[in-house]
């Protein structure tokens, strides 16, 4: 990693945006509005409860909250791939994506 390290709520954040910019253009783009909004779902959920946890109310909480987070980017990833091998999107265009899910 580089020096400059980025806190996991920011990368989390920075991770939401970017899946609802692809949403807007799966929206554009006439790909089955199910699919945009499963990924869109599951995608702003990581940050979300990343954030949660940070008020959360105990230890067990807390881990919980990343757990959950850590459910929802591979939930994220399932439905990159879905995407992708309907040919609905080329791997291309969520490459970054899929990558930082893992």
């Amino acid at each position: 990693m580089s020096d400059q390290q980025v806190s996991i709520q920011d990368r989390t954040k920075k991770f939401a945006v970017r899946i609802v910019k692809a949403w807007v253009w799966l929206e554009e783009s006439k790909v089955p509005r199910t699919l945009g909004n499963q990924l869109l779902r599951s995608g702003t959920s990581i940050g979300a409860n990343c954030s949660e946890a940070q008020s959360a109310q105990s230890r067990r909480d807390f881990i919980s909250k990343y757990e959950i987070a850590l459910k929802e980017a591979r939930e994220t990833k399932y439905w990159l791939e879905v995407l992708i091998e309907a040919e609905l999107v080329s791997l291309e265009k969520f490459k970054g994506l899929i990558q930082e899910t893992e």
